[in-house]
């Protein structure tokens, strides 16, 4: 059923994933897909939960990925749930002779039935801090303690997550959020508009990813009201928040999550784009995608001071940094009326040095370096410990 992408590395990757693949295409997805090249590479995501139901597995292909998703009965415990993920990934593991491979975690919660399996080596990717998420479960802390000790390589999502973690792992290396540069760069070249987005008028000031408990809602309002003639664009879900708590105005525009393919579509038609996130737990380590994927479209860039947005791209210039409404509006007046060829190229400049290839590039050796070590003397999970 599942072949290996010819001349390449037996070994395969099975990545346990708190994000649906086919919800926002993120970092997650960035990586497995290159991984994918590569070796096989099978996505796990949370189960899902119906009534009358034996659990099992579903199967289905992204491209060269593989997403498995459980399938389980409703009103199980949490302990339940478990084990019967336990029973069915170990009988898929066995039915499919999967014999060498790497665990690749991006939720510590899937330690609880990933306990007794044989990975050549344990990677933990951590993009965020999970447990300062709204809804986050009392136990991530100490299941991400856990996580930290049976993981051969650690990843970080950003230089200040890196930072705040740095000293629980010996073999911990951060990679900042990258960018597909020709993907978004197609924002520069496009003329049509999106029929939703068609009779919105201009100056448009736009924001696309999730919308949730990160999103400065009073900012948004504030800047909204301060200049009616300006109008706010936000594409993407609405998560883990009321969406009748957004700012509900004739010049904020909620036109829904957008396709990846699509973005660019969109970004062209923008003045300015936006990263009007709140200043709070949620947000202390984010390092968000979109900033560089802003500038690969070639437009102006205001956010909040997000540690990883001032640090590189305020200091270096290539976004303007506001928090309350009337620095933020007058940030976003000035980077209308910035000259956008000296903003570009300088942008572009910066943009020479980064993308997802590379980033996977440069995962791909270290996890090689480790694979190179361990190659045949595989330990079970409950059993590894730091390097």
């Amino acid at each position: 059923m599942f072949q290996v992408p010819p001349g390449n590395d037996p070994c395969d990757l099975i990545c346990f994933s708190h994000l649906r693949w086919n919800f926002v295409f993120q970092r997650p997805q960035h990586l497995m897909t290159r991984c994918a090249r590569e070796r096989r590479v099978f996505y796990v995501e949370e189960p899902i939960f119906h009534s009358g139901i034996a659990p099992r597995l579903h199967i289905e292909h992204s491209g060269a990925v593989n997403v498995i998703v459980p399938h389980l009965p409703e009103g199980m415990s949490a302990a339940d749930a478990s084990d019967a993920q336990r029973a069915l990934l170990e009988q898929w593991i066995e039915a499919e002779h999967i014999s060498e491979y790497v665990l690749w975690y991006y939720t510590p919660m899937a330690l609880s039935f990933t306990d007794r399996l044989s990975p050549v080596a344990v990677v933990y990717d951590c993009m965020d801090e999970l447990s300062a998420f709204k809804g986050a479960p009392p136990i991530i802390k100490a299941r991400e303690a856990e996580l930290m000790r049976r993981a051969t390589l650690v990843l970080t999502g950003g230089q200040s997550l890196f930072e705040a973690k740095r000293h629980q792992h010996a073999n911990i290396h951060p990679f900042p959020s990258s960018v597909d540069v020709a993907h978004f760069a197609q924002a520069r070249r496009i003329t049509t508009e999106p029929q939703d987005q068609r009779s919105i008028p201009h100056p448009r000031l736009g924001f696309f990813g999730v919308i949730d408990e990160r999103m400065d809602i009073a900012l948004l309002d504030g800047v909204a009201a301060a200049r009616p003639d300006w109008h706010l664009i936000m594409l993407g879900p609405v998560v883990k928040i009321d969406a009748t708590s957004l700012p509900q105005r004739s010049n904020i525009h909620y036109l829904g999550s957008k396709r990846y393919e699509d973005l660019p579509q969109y970004v062209a038609g923008w003045d300015v784009a936006l990263l009007p996130f709140a200043r709070n737990e949620a947000t202390r380590f984010i390092s968000p995608t979109k900033t560089p994927e802003y500038l690969a479209a070639g437009k102006p860039v205001v956010s909040t001071t997000i540690r990883d947005v001032v640090r590189p791209y305020g200091k270096q210039g290539l976004a303007r940094i506001a928090d309350d409404v009337p620095a933020f509006v007058q940030a976003c007046a000035a980077a209308m009326a910035e000259d956008a060829v000296e903003r570009i190229t300088q942008g572009d400049a910066f943009l020479r040095q980064t993308s997802w290839d590379g980033t996977w590039t440069r995962i791909r050796s270290l996890l090689d370096e480790v694979l190179h070590r361990n190659r045949g003397r595989s330990t079970p999970v409950e059993d590894a410990t730091a390097v």
